[in-house]
């Protein structure tokens, strides 16, 4: 069931959940001039929900992982109420979502839903693979501190930019993350969360070059650990213009723990 409210390389690097932080520095940096942003807003209280994570947990094995393609997963509190407490929504979150639908004109937010770079993609419910890429410019830089507690963002745009006001939003994500649903639409059902943001952060960079944000400060809101950051910059009418992040403790996995990863998040959809 989808509830709606109205309102304005192919070699994979998997996280151990399992494995400490590093407490060393980690460095990401935009690496190229096409990226997109995956957004799915989701929820554990929604029956329809569970197939589209599992879509983008596949996400890990993808060649343009953290080079091109960001997927990010965001839980949305509007079905707290309906029989089960989803433990990584937020109102931010669902604000968020809102903001989007009066930016494109939508008179109800859904779950799941995707928006792809900034725009609604509809393409996942029509068996689309992912959505194209987009243009981005400049180049954004990160220094991530204490595993990812403490970010600062580096935006240098193109000259050819003008003079815009940008801001950085960074999300920490949590992977392999398992929940038992005890009640509503997922009653009894055993979940696995990959890409799921476990906190964002955003501040305003203003406008010139070399623009530093100063540090962010970011905490896992469930005490699940952090794996990877994903960083991207916004202009005031909600464009992204670049992204940059990638796995905080990398790990080699071999291909029979990836495909046990995927094995496990398409059995439950049985």
């Amino acid at each position: 069931m989808t509830r709606t409210l109205s309102s304005v390389a192919m070699m994979t690097v998997l996280f151990s959940v399992a494995a400490p932080l590093h407490s060393q520095d980690v460095d990401f940096k935009s690496s190229g001039s096409k990226a997109t942003l995956i957004e799915l807003y989701s929820s554990e209280g929604c029956s329809s929900c569970p197939p589209a994570e599992a879509w983008v947990s596949n996400l890990k094995t993808a060649p343009g992982l953290w080079g091109d393609l960001f997927p990010v997963v965001f839980h949305v509190d509007y079905w707290d109420g309906l029989g089960w407490p989803d433990r990584f929504a937020k109102t931010a979150y669902t604000q968020r979502q809102r903001n989007y639908a009066a930016r494109l004109g939508q008179n109800s937010v859904y779950t799941p839903e995707f928006v792809t770079s900034g725009r609604e993609w509809r393409g996942w419910f029509d068996g689309g693979r992912h959505p194209s890429a987009i243009e981005t410019s400049g180049e954004l830089s990160l220094r991530i501190k204490e595993g990812g507690k403490s970010v600062t963002a580096l935006y240098t745009p193109t000259a050819e930019a003008g003079s815009q006001a940008y801001t950085v939003n960074v999300a920490l994500l949590g992977f392999n993350i398992s929940s038992e649903v005890k009640s509503g639409e997922n009653g009894g059902r055993h979940l696995l969360h990959d890409f799921v943001v476990l906190d964002l952060a955003s501040k305003s960079m203003g406008t010139g070059q070399n623009i530093s944000s100063g540090p962010l400060e970011l905490k896992p809101s469930t005490g699940d650990p952090a794996g990877a950051i994903v960083a991207w910059i916004s202009t005031s009418n909600g464009s992204i213009v670049q992204m940059a992040g990638g796995w905080l403790k990398p790990a080699v996995s071999s291909a029979n723990a990836s495909d046990q990863t995927s094995a496990a998040a398409q059995a439950d959809l049985r």
